[in-house]
């Protein structure tokens, strides 16, 4: 571009602004009103530095939690196990455990059982993952002690909204008391 090709583009009309992206759907990428919504919303997070277990034997489940959670700061114990998952349970004490009720060897339920049992994890609130959202589980998982049930796959909203709803006043995750407890699951 020359000099006064340069000079002559500085005091010609400007051009019209681009159309908005269009996505692999064809669709605008705008928010939707829902998304607006949703992303006005004041989000109560835990405090930075809480710690969490994921216990699943999906190393895709493990790593897309670890993920979500990573990015609100968290600090994460993972387990492909129920029993490597107790033991770090009982020696790390965390504040929150994503137990997955298929599991090699021991099940989430067992587990949750162990969990309920021991002074040193009783406390610790557990939100269940399966990728079966049967009402028999939600309802034995509940009756043992299990403070949530998450369906598999899950979005990032969905794990947060979870944890949102075992949060105290100080931003702590505690356990729900047995009698107000109730499955959100969709």
């Amino acid at each position: 571009m020359g000099y006064w090709q340069l000079l002559s583009s500085f005091f010609s009309k400007p051009q019209p602004a681009p159309p908005p992206p269009i996505t692999l759907l064809g669709k605008p990428a705008l928010p939707t009103p829902r998304q607006i919504e949703r992303r006005m919303k004041i989000r109560r997070d835990a405090l930075p530095g809480t710690r969490a277990l994921i216990i699943d034997d999906s190393p895709t489940i493990v790593f897309a939690l670890k993920k979500m959670l990573q990015s609100g700061a968290y600090m994460i114990y993972e387990a492909l196990d129920a029993e490597t998952g107790l033991e770090i349970a009982r020696t790390e004490r965390p504040d929150i455990i994503f137990l997955d009720i298929v599991l090699p060897g021991m099940n989430g339920f067992a587990a949750l059982r162990l969990l309920r049992r021991d002074p040193l994890t009783k406390n610790i609130p557990v939100i269940m993952i399966s990728s079966n959202e049967q009402a028999t589980e939600q309802f034995f998982g509940s009756r043992i002690g299990a403070d949530d049930f998450m369906k598999k796959p899950f979005a990032r909203a969905e794990v947060f909204a979870r944890i949102e709803r075992l949060l105290d006043d100080k931003l702590i995750p505690r356990r729900i008391p047995p009698n107000t407890a109730q499955s959100t699951a969709h």
